[in-house]
């Protein structure tokens, strides 16, 4: 398709409503919403899942059913804001936690709101910022051969408008029901959270987590990712743990376990503590390995990306008159980079000295431009911001233990700047994809640009509460909250500042990482399922059954059978928003000290039947799912 031929759904002639009172609320609202939601989510399970298309169907199904409005563009507004929030979470949640961490360890005093509010903003703002001039080369010059799968996606769910009401009311449904769910097990604490079977000749553990969210990223990720997860964690749990033990029941390695058997650590804790105290490096030393992997396999797409992005921004059309060519102005770009890094640098609350801003500027342009392109090519998903982080968290540690500043000070620095390097490169993929939309749908792009910065300000100031919440309520590293990708990104920076890691498990992990990469095995969800217990990856494997029970089925026409897949899609979307904000609400009860009574205790039986229930809920609104096409 040429460029120049193409033209979007609403004209560039046509002025319609898109930054309205309305949309502006909306958008806040999910931003708030779903950014929350996510950072709950990967704080549980290290991952977290696109909002785009959940918060544009609660748009359209708000404005277009609810108000009986039809603005396309308010719509698409919406879900620009609000998918700000889930972006911005995901760049937080993976780095920030180590902060809490090291102060539970006596090692320094807890980040202050402000810190943890003015990294969120500067990563974030830094994020749109960078990725603005990108737009004209991306977006436009490159409309035919950068496709932005979610972004594209997005503006399909925005033109088929009147399927509106119908998927939003599926979202919504997945957002009660989980809900109850969450309640009914953490809340009355009428199953238990975890059902497990331990073997205890064999010293092995299985068992699954009763919760929806588990089972809606099951299915959203698919059987494929969800395999290899599980079958990390039973290597972990049904292979690893056995040997330790078998091997080693008198033993008592590194300072984790120090003084301690691994005969008396399975005797006090069972299986979970052998894999707290040795398998878990095991799994950092295979995630980090893993990350670095994808980084340097995508080097030579890094490098073309970032050459070609460049040659790219030659001849913008900044100066068209076009309603939908006007992007920013490119001093207030300029003036806002320099406020934010200027921040960065002078603020007291930001431990970054002269050499973290300037690594944060060089990365974080490199880093933005190589993710919003290749978003473009290979969707979010795939998107190695975990790599880019690992590799940054690599470079600034050793460039500040260079100069000396080694010890809790360095080490923090470190974090700082890695948190908002990660907050970056997650940022402006976010953009790039609604962008993309805006693209295709005929918005106006200096509108969707403010709109983002609203979103990434609006959940900026969100993100501080949410962590201090969930670390006064369960505190991270618990079973509630264990912050998998926060504990790796620690473990990395102790290690090069202070050496004191168990090296021998780590390079264990290493090595594995490694032999998988030969037989062509997928890295980071083996790692993951590795590093995390099994409880929890067996529950995503369930939900990746169901997905491959929708996909596998024979006698389905291929337009039913992808309308029940979307559906169960957007029904387990709202099943983790849903139990996201449960768990944000139990949080609260239990800082404010409220204790809700507790009811009979069904045990494992009323575990299973939840999860039976769970199932036959997310079969009803995909595969049962009785409504006119």
């Amino acid at each position: 398709m040429n460029n120049k031929e193409f033209k979007p759904y609403v004209p560039a002639e046509k002025v319609t409503a898109e930054m309205t009172v309305t949309s502006v609320i909306m958008g806040i609202i999910l931003a708030v919403v779903f950014g929350a939601a996510n950072a709950y989510l990967g704080l549980r399970v290290g991952m977290t899942v696109s909002a785009s298309i959940p918060a544009a169907v609660i748009s359209m199904g708000v404005i277009r059913v609810i108000m009986k409005k039809n603005s396309i563009l308010e719509s698409n507004l919406v879900q620009t804001i609000g998918s700000a929030g889930e972006s911005l979470a995901a760049g937080a949640i993976f780095t920030m936690p180590a902060l809490f961490l090291w102060a539970e360890e006596g090692l320094c005093e807890k980040p202050g709101l402000v810190e943890i509010t003015l990294i969120a903003l500067c990563g974030g703002v830094l994020g749109v910022l960078f990725m603005v001039p990108l737009r004209n080369a991306l977006i436009v010059k490159e409309h035919a051969t950068l496709l932005y799968p979610e972004g594209t996606a997005c503006a399909d769910v925005l033109l088929a408008g009147e399927e509106g009401g119908s998927n939003a009311a599926t979202v919504f449904s997945g957002m009660g029901i989980a809900a109850a769910f969450k309640f009914i097990v953490d809340g009355l604490k009428a199953v238990p959270a975890d059902v497990a079977v331990a073997f205890k000749s064999f010293k092995g553990e299985i068992g699954m987590e009763v919760y929806p969210a588990l089972l809606g990223v099951g299915y959203i990720v698919g059987p494929r990712i969800a395999s290899f997860m599980f079958v990390g964690s039973i290597v972990g749990w049904l292979v690893i743990i056995p040997l330790i033990c078998l091997f080693g029941p008198e033993t008592s390695m590194y300072p984790a376990a120090a003084g301690v058997t691994i005969s008396q650590l399975f005797a006090e804790g069972g299986a979970a503590a052998i894999w707290s105290n040795y398998v878990k490096y095991i799994g950092a030393g295979a995630i980090a390995t893993g990350g670095i992997i994808s980084l340097i396999k995508s080097l030579p797409l890094i490098i073309s990306t970032f050459r070609d992005s460049m040659k790219s921004m030659k001849g913008s059309q900044a100066n068209s008159t076009l309603r939908t060519d006007r992007d920013l102005p490119m001093g207030v770009i300029l003036v806002g980079i320099l406020a934010m890094v200027f921040i960065i640098w002078f603020v007291p609350a930001i431990p970054v000295n002269f050499l973290g801003a300037l690594l944060i500027v060089v990365f974080g342009f490199f880093f933005a431009t190589v993710s919003s392109r290749m978003v473009g090519m290979i969707g979010s998903s795939n998107n190695p911001v975990s790599g880019m982080a690992i590799a940054t968290l690599l470079i600034a540690t050793f460039a500040i233990k260079a100069t000396g500043e080694t010890g809790i000070k360095g080490m923090t620095g470190a974090i700082a700047i890695g948190s908002v390097i990660c907050i970056i490169a997650a940022i402006a993929g976010d953009t790039s994809q609604d962008l993309k939309t805006g693209y295709l749908l005929g918005a106006t792009p200096k509108t969707q640009q403010i709109g983002e910065l609203l979103g990434v300000v609006v959940s900026g100031l969100a993100i501080g509460g949410v962590l201090y919440l969930l670390d006064a309520a369960w505190g991270y590293g618990t079973a509630d909250v264990p912050a998998p990708q926060a504990g790796l990104m620690k473990m990395i920076v102790e290690g090069i500042m202070g050496g004191n890691l168990p090296w021998t498990l780590v390079f264990v992990g290493v090595c594995l990482a490694i032999g998988l990469e030969i037989l062509r095995i997928p890295v980071m969800p083996f790692a993951i399922g590795l590093y995390l217990p099994i409880y929890l990856n067996a529950t995503i494997m369930i939900g990746g059954a169901v997905r491959m029970f929708m996909d596998g089925r024979k006698k389905v026409d291929a337009k039913t059978k992808e309308r029940q897949i979307t559906d169960g899609t957007l029904y387990c979307a709202g099943m983790i928003a849903g139990e996201g904000l449960v768990g944000i609400f139990l949080a609260i009860l239990a800082v404010a000290g409220v204790t809700i009574p507790s009811f009979i205790s069904f045990g494992n039986i009323g575990g299973v039947v939840i999860m039976i229930l769970m199932i036959l809920c997310l079969l009803k609104f995909s595969l049962w799912n009785k409504r006119k096409d």
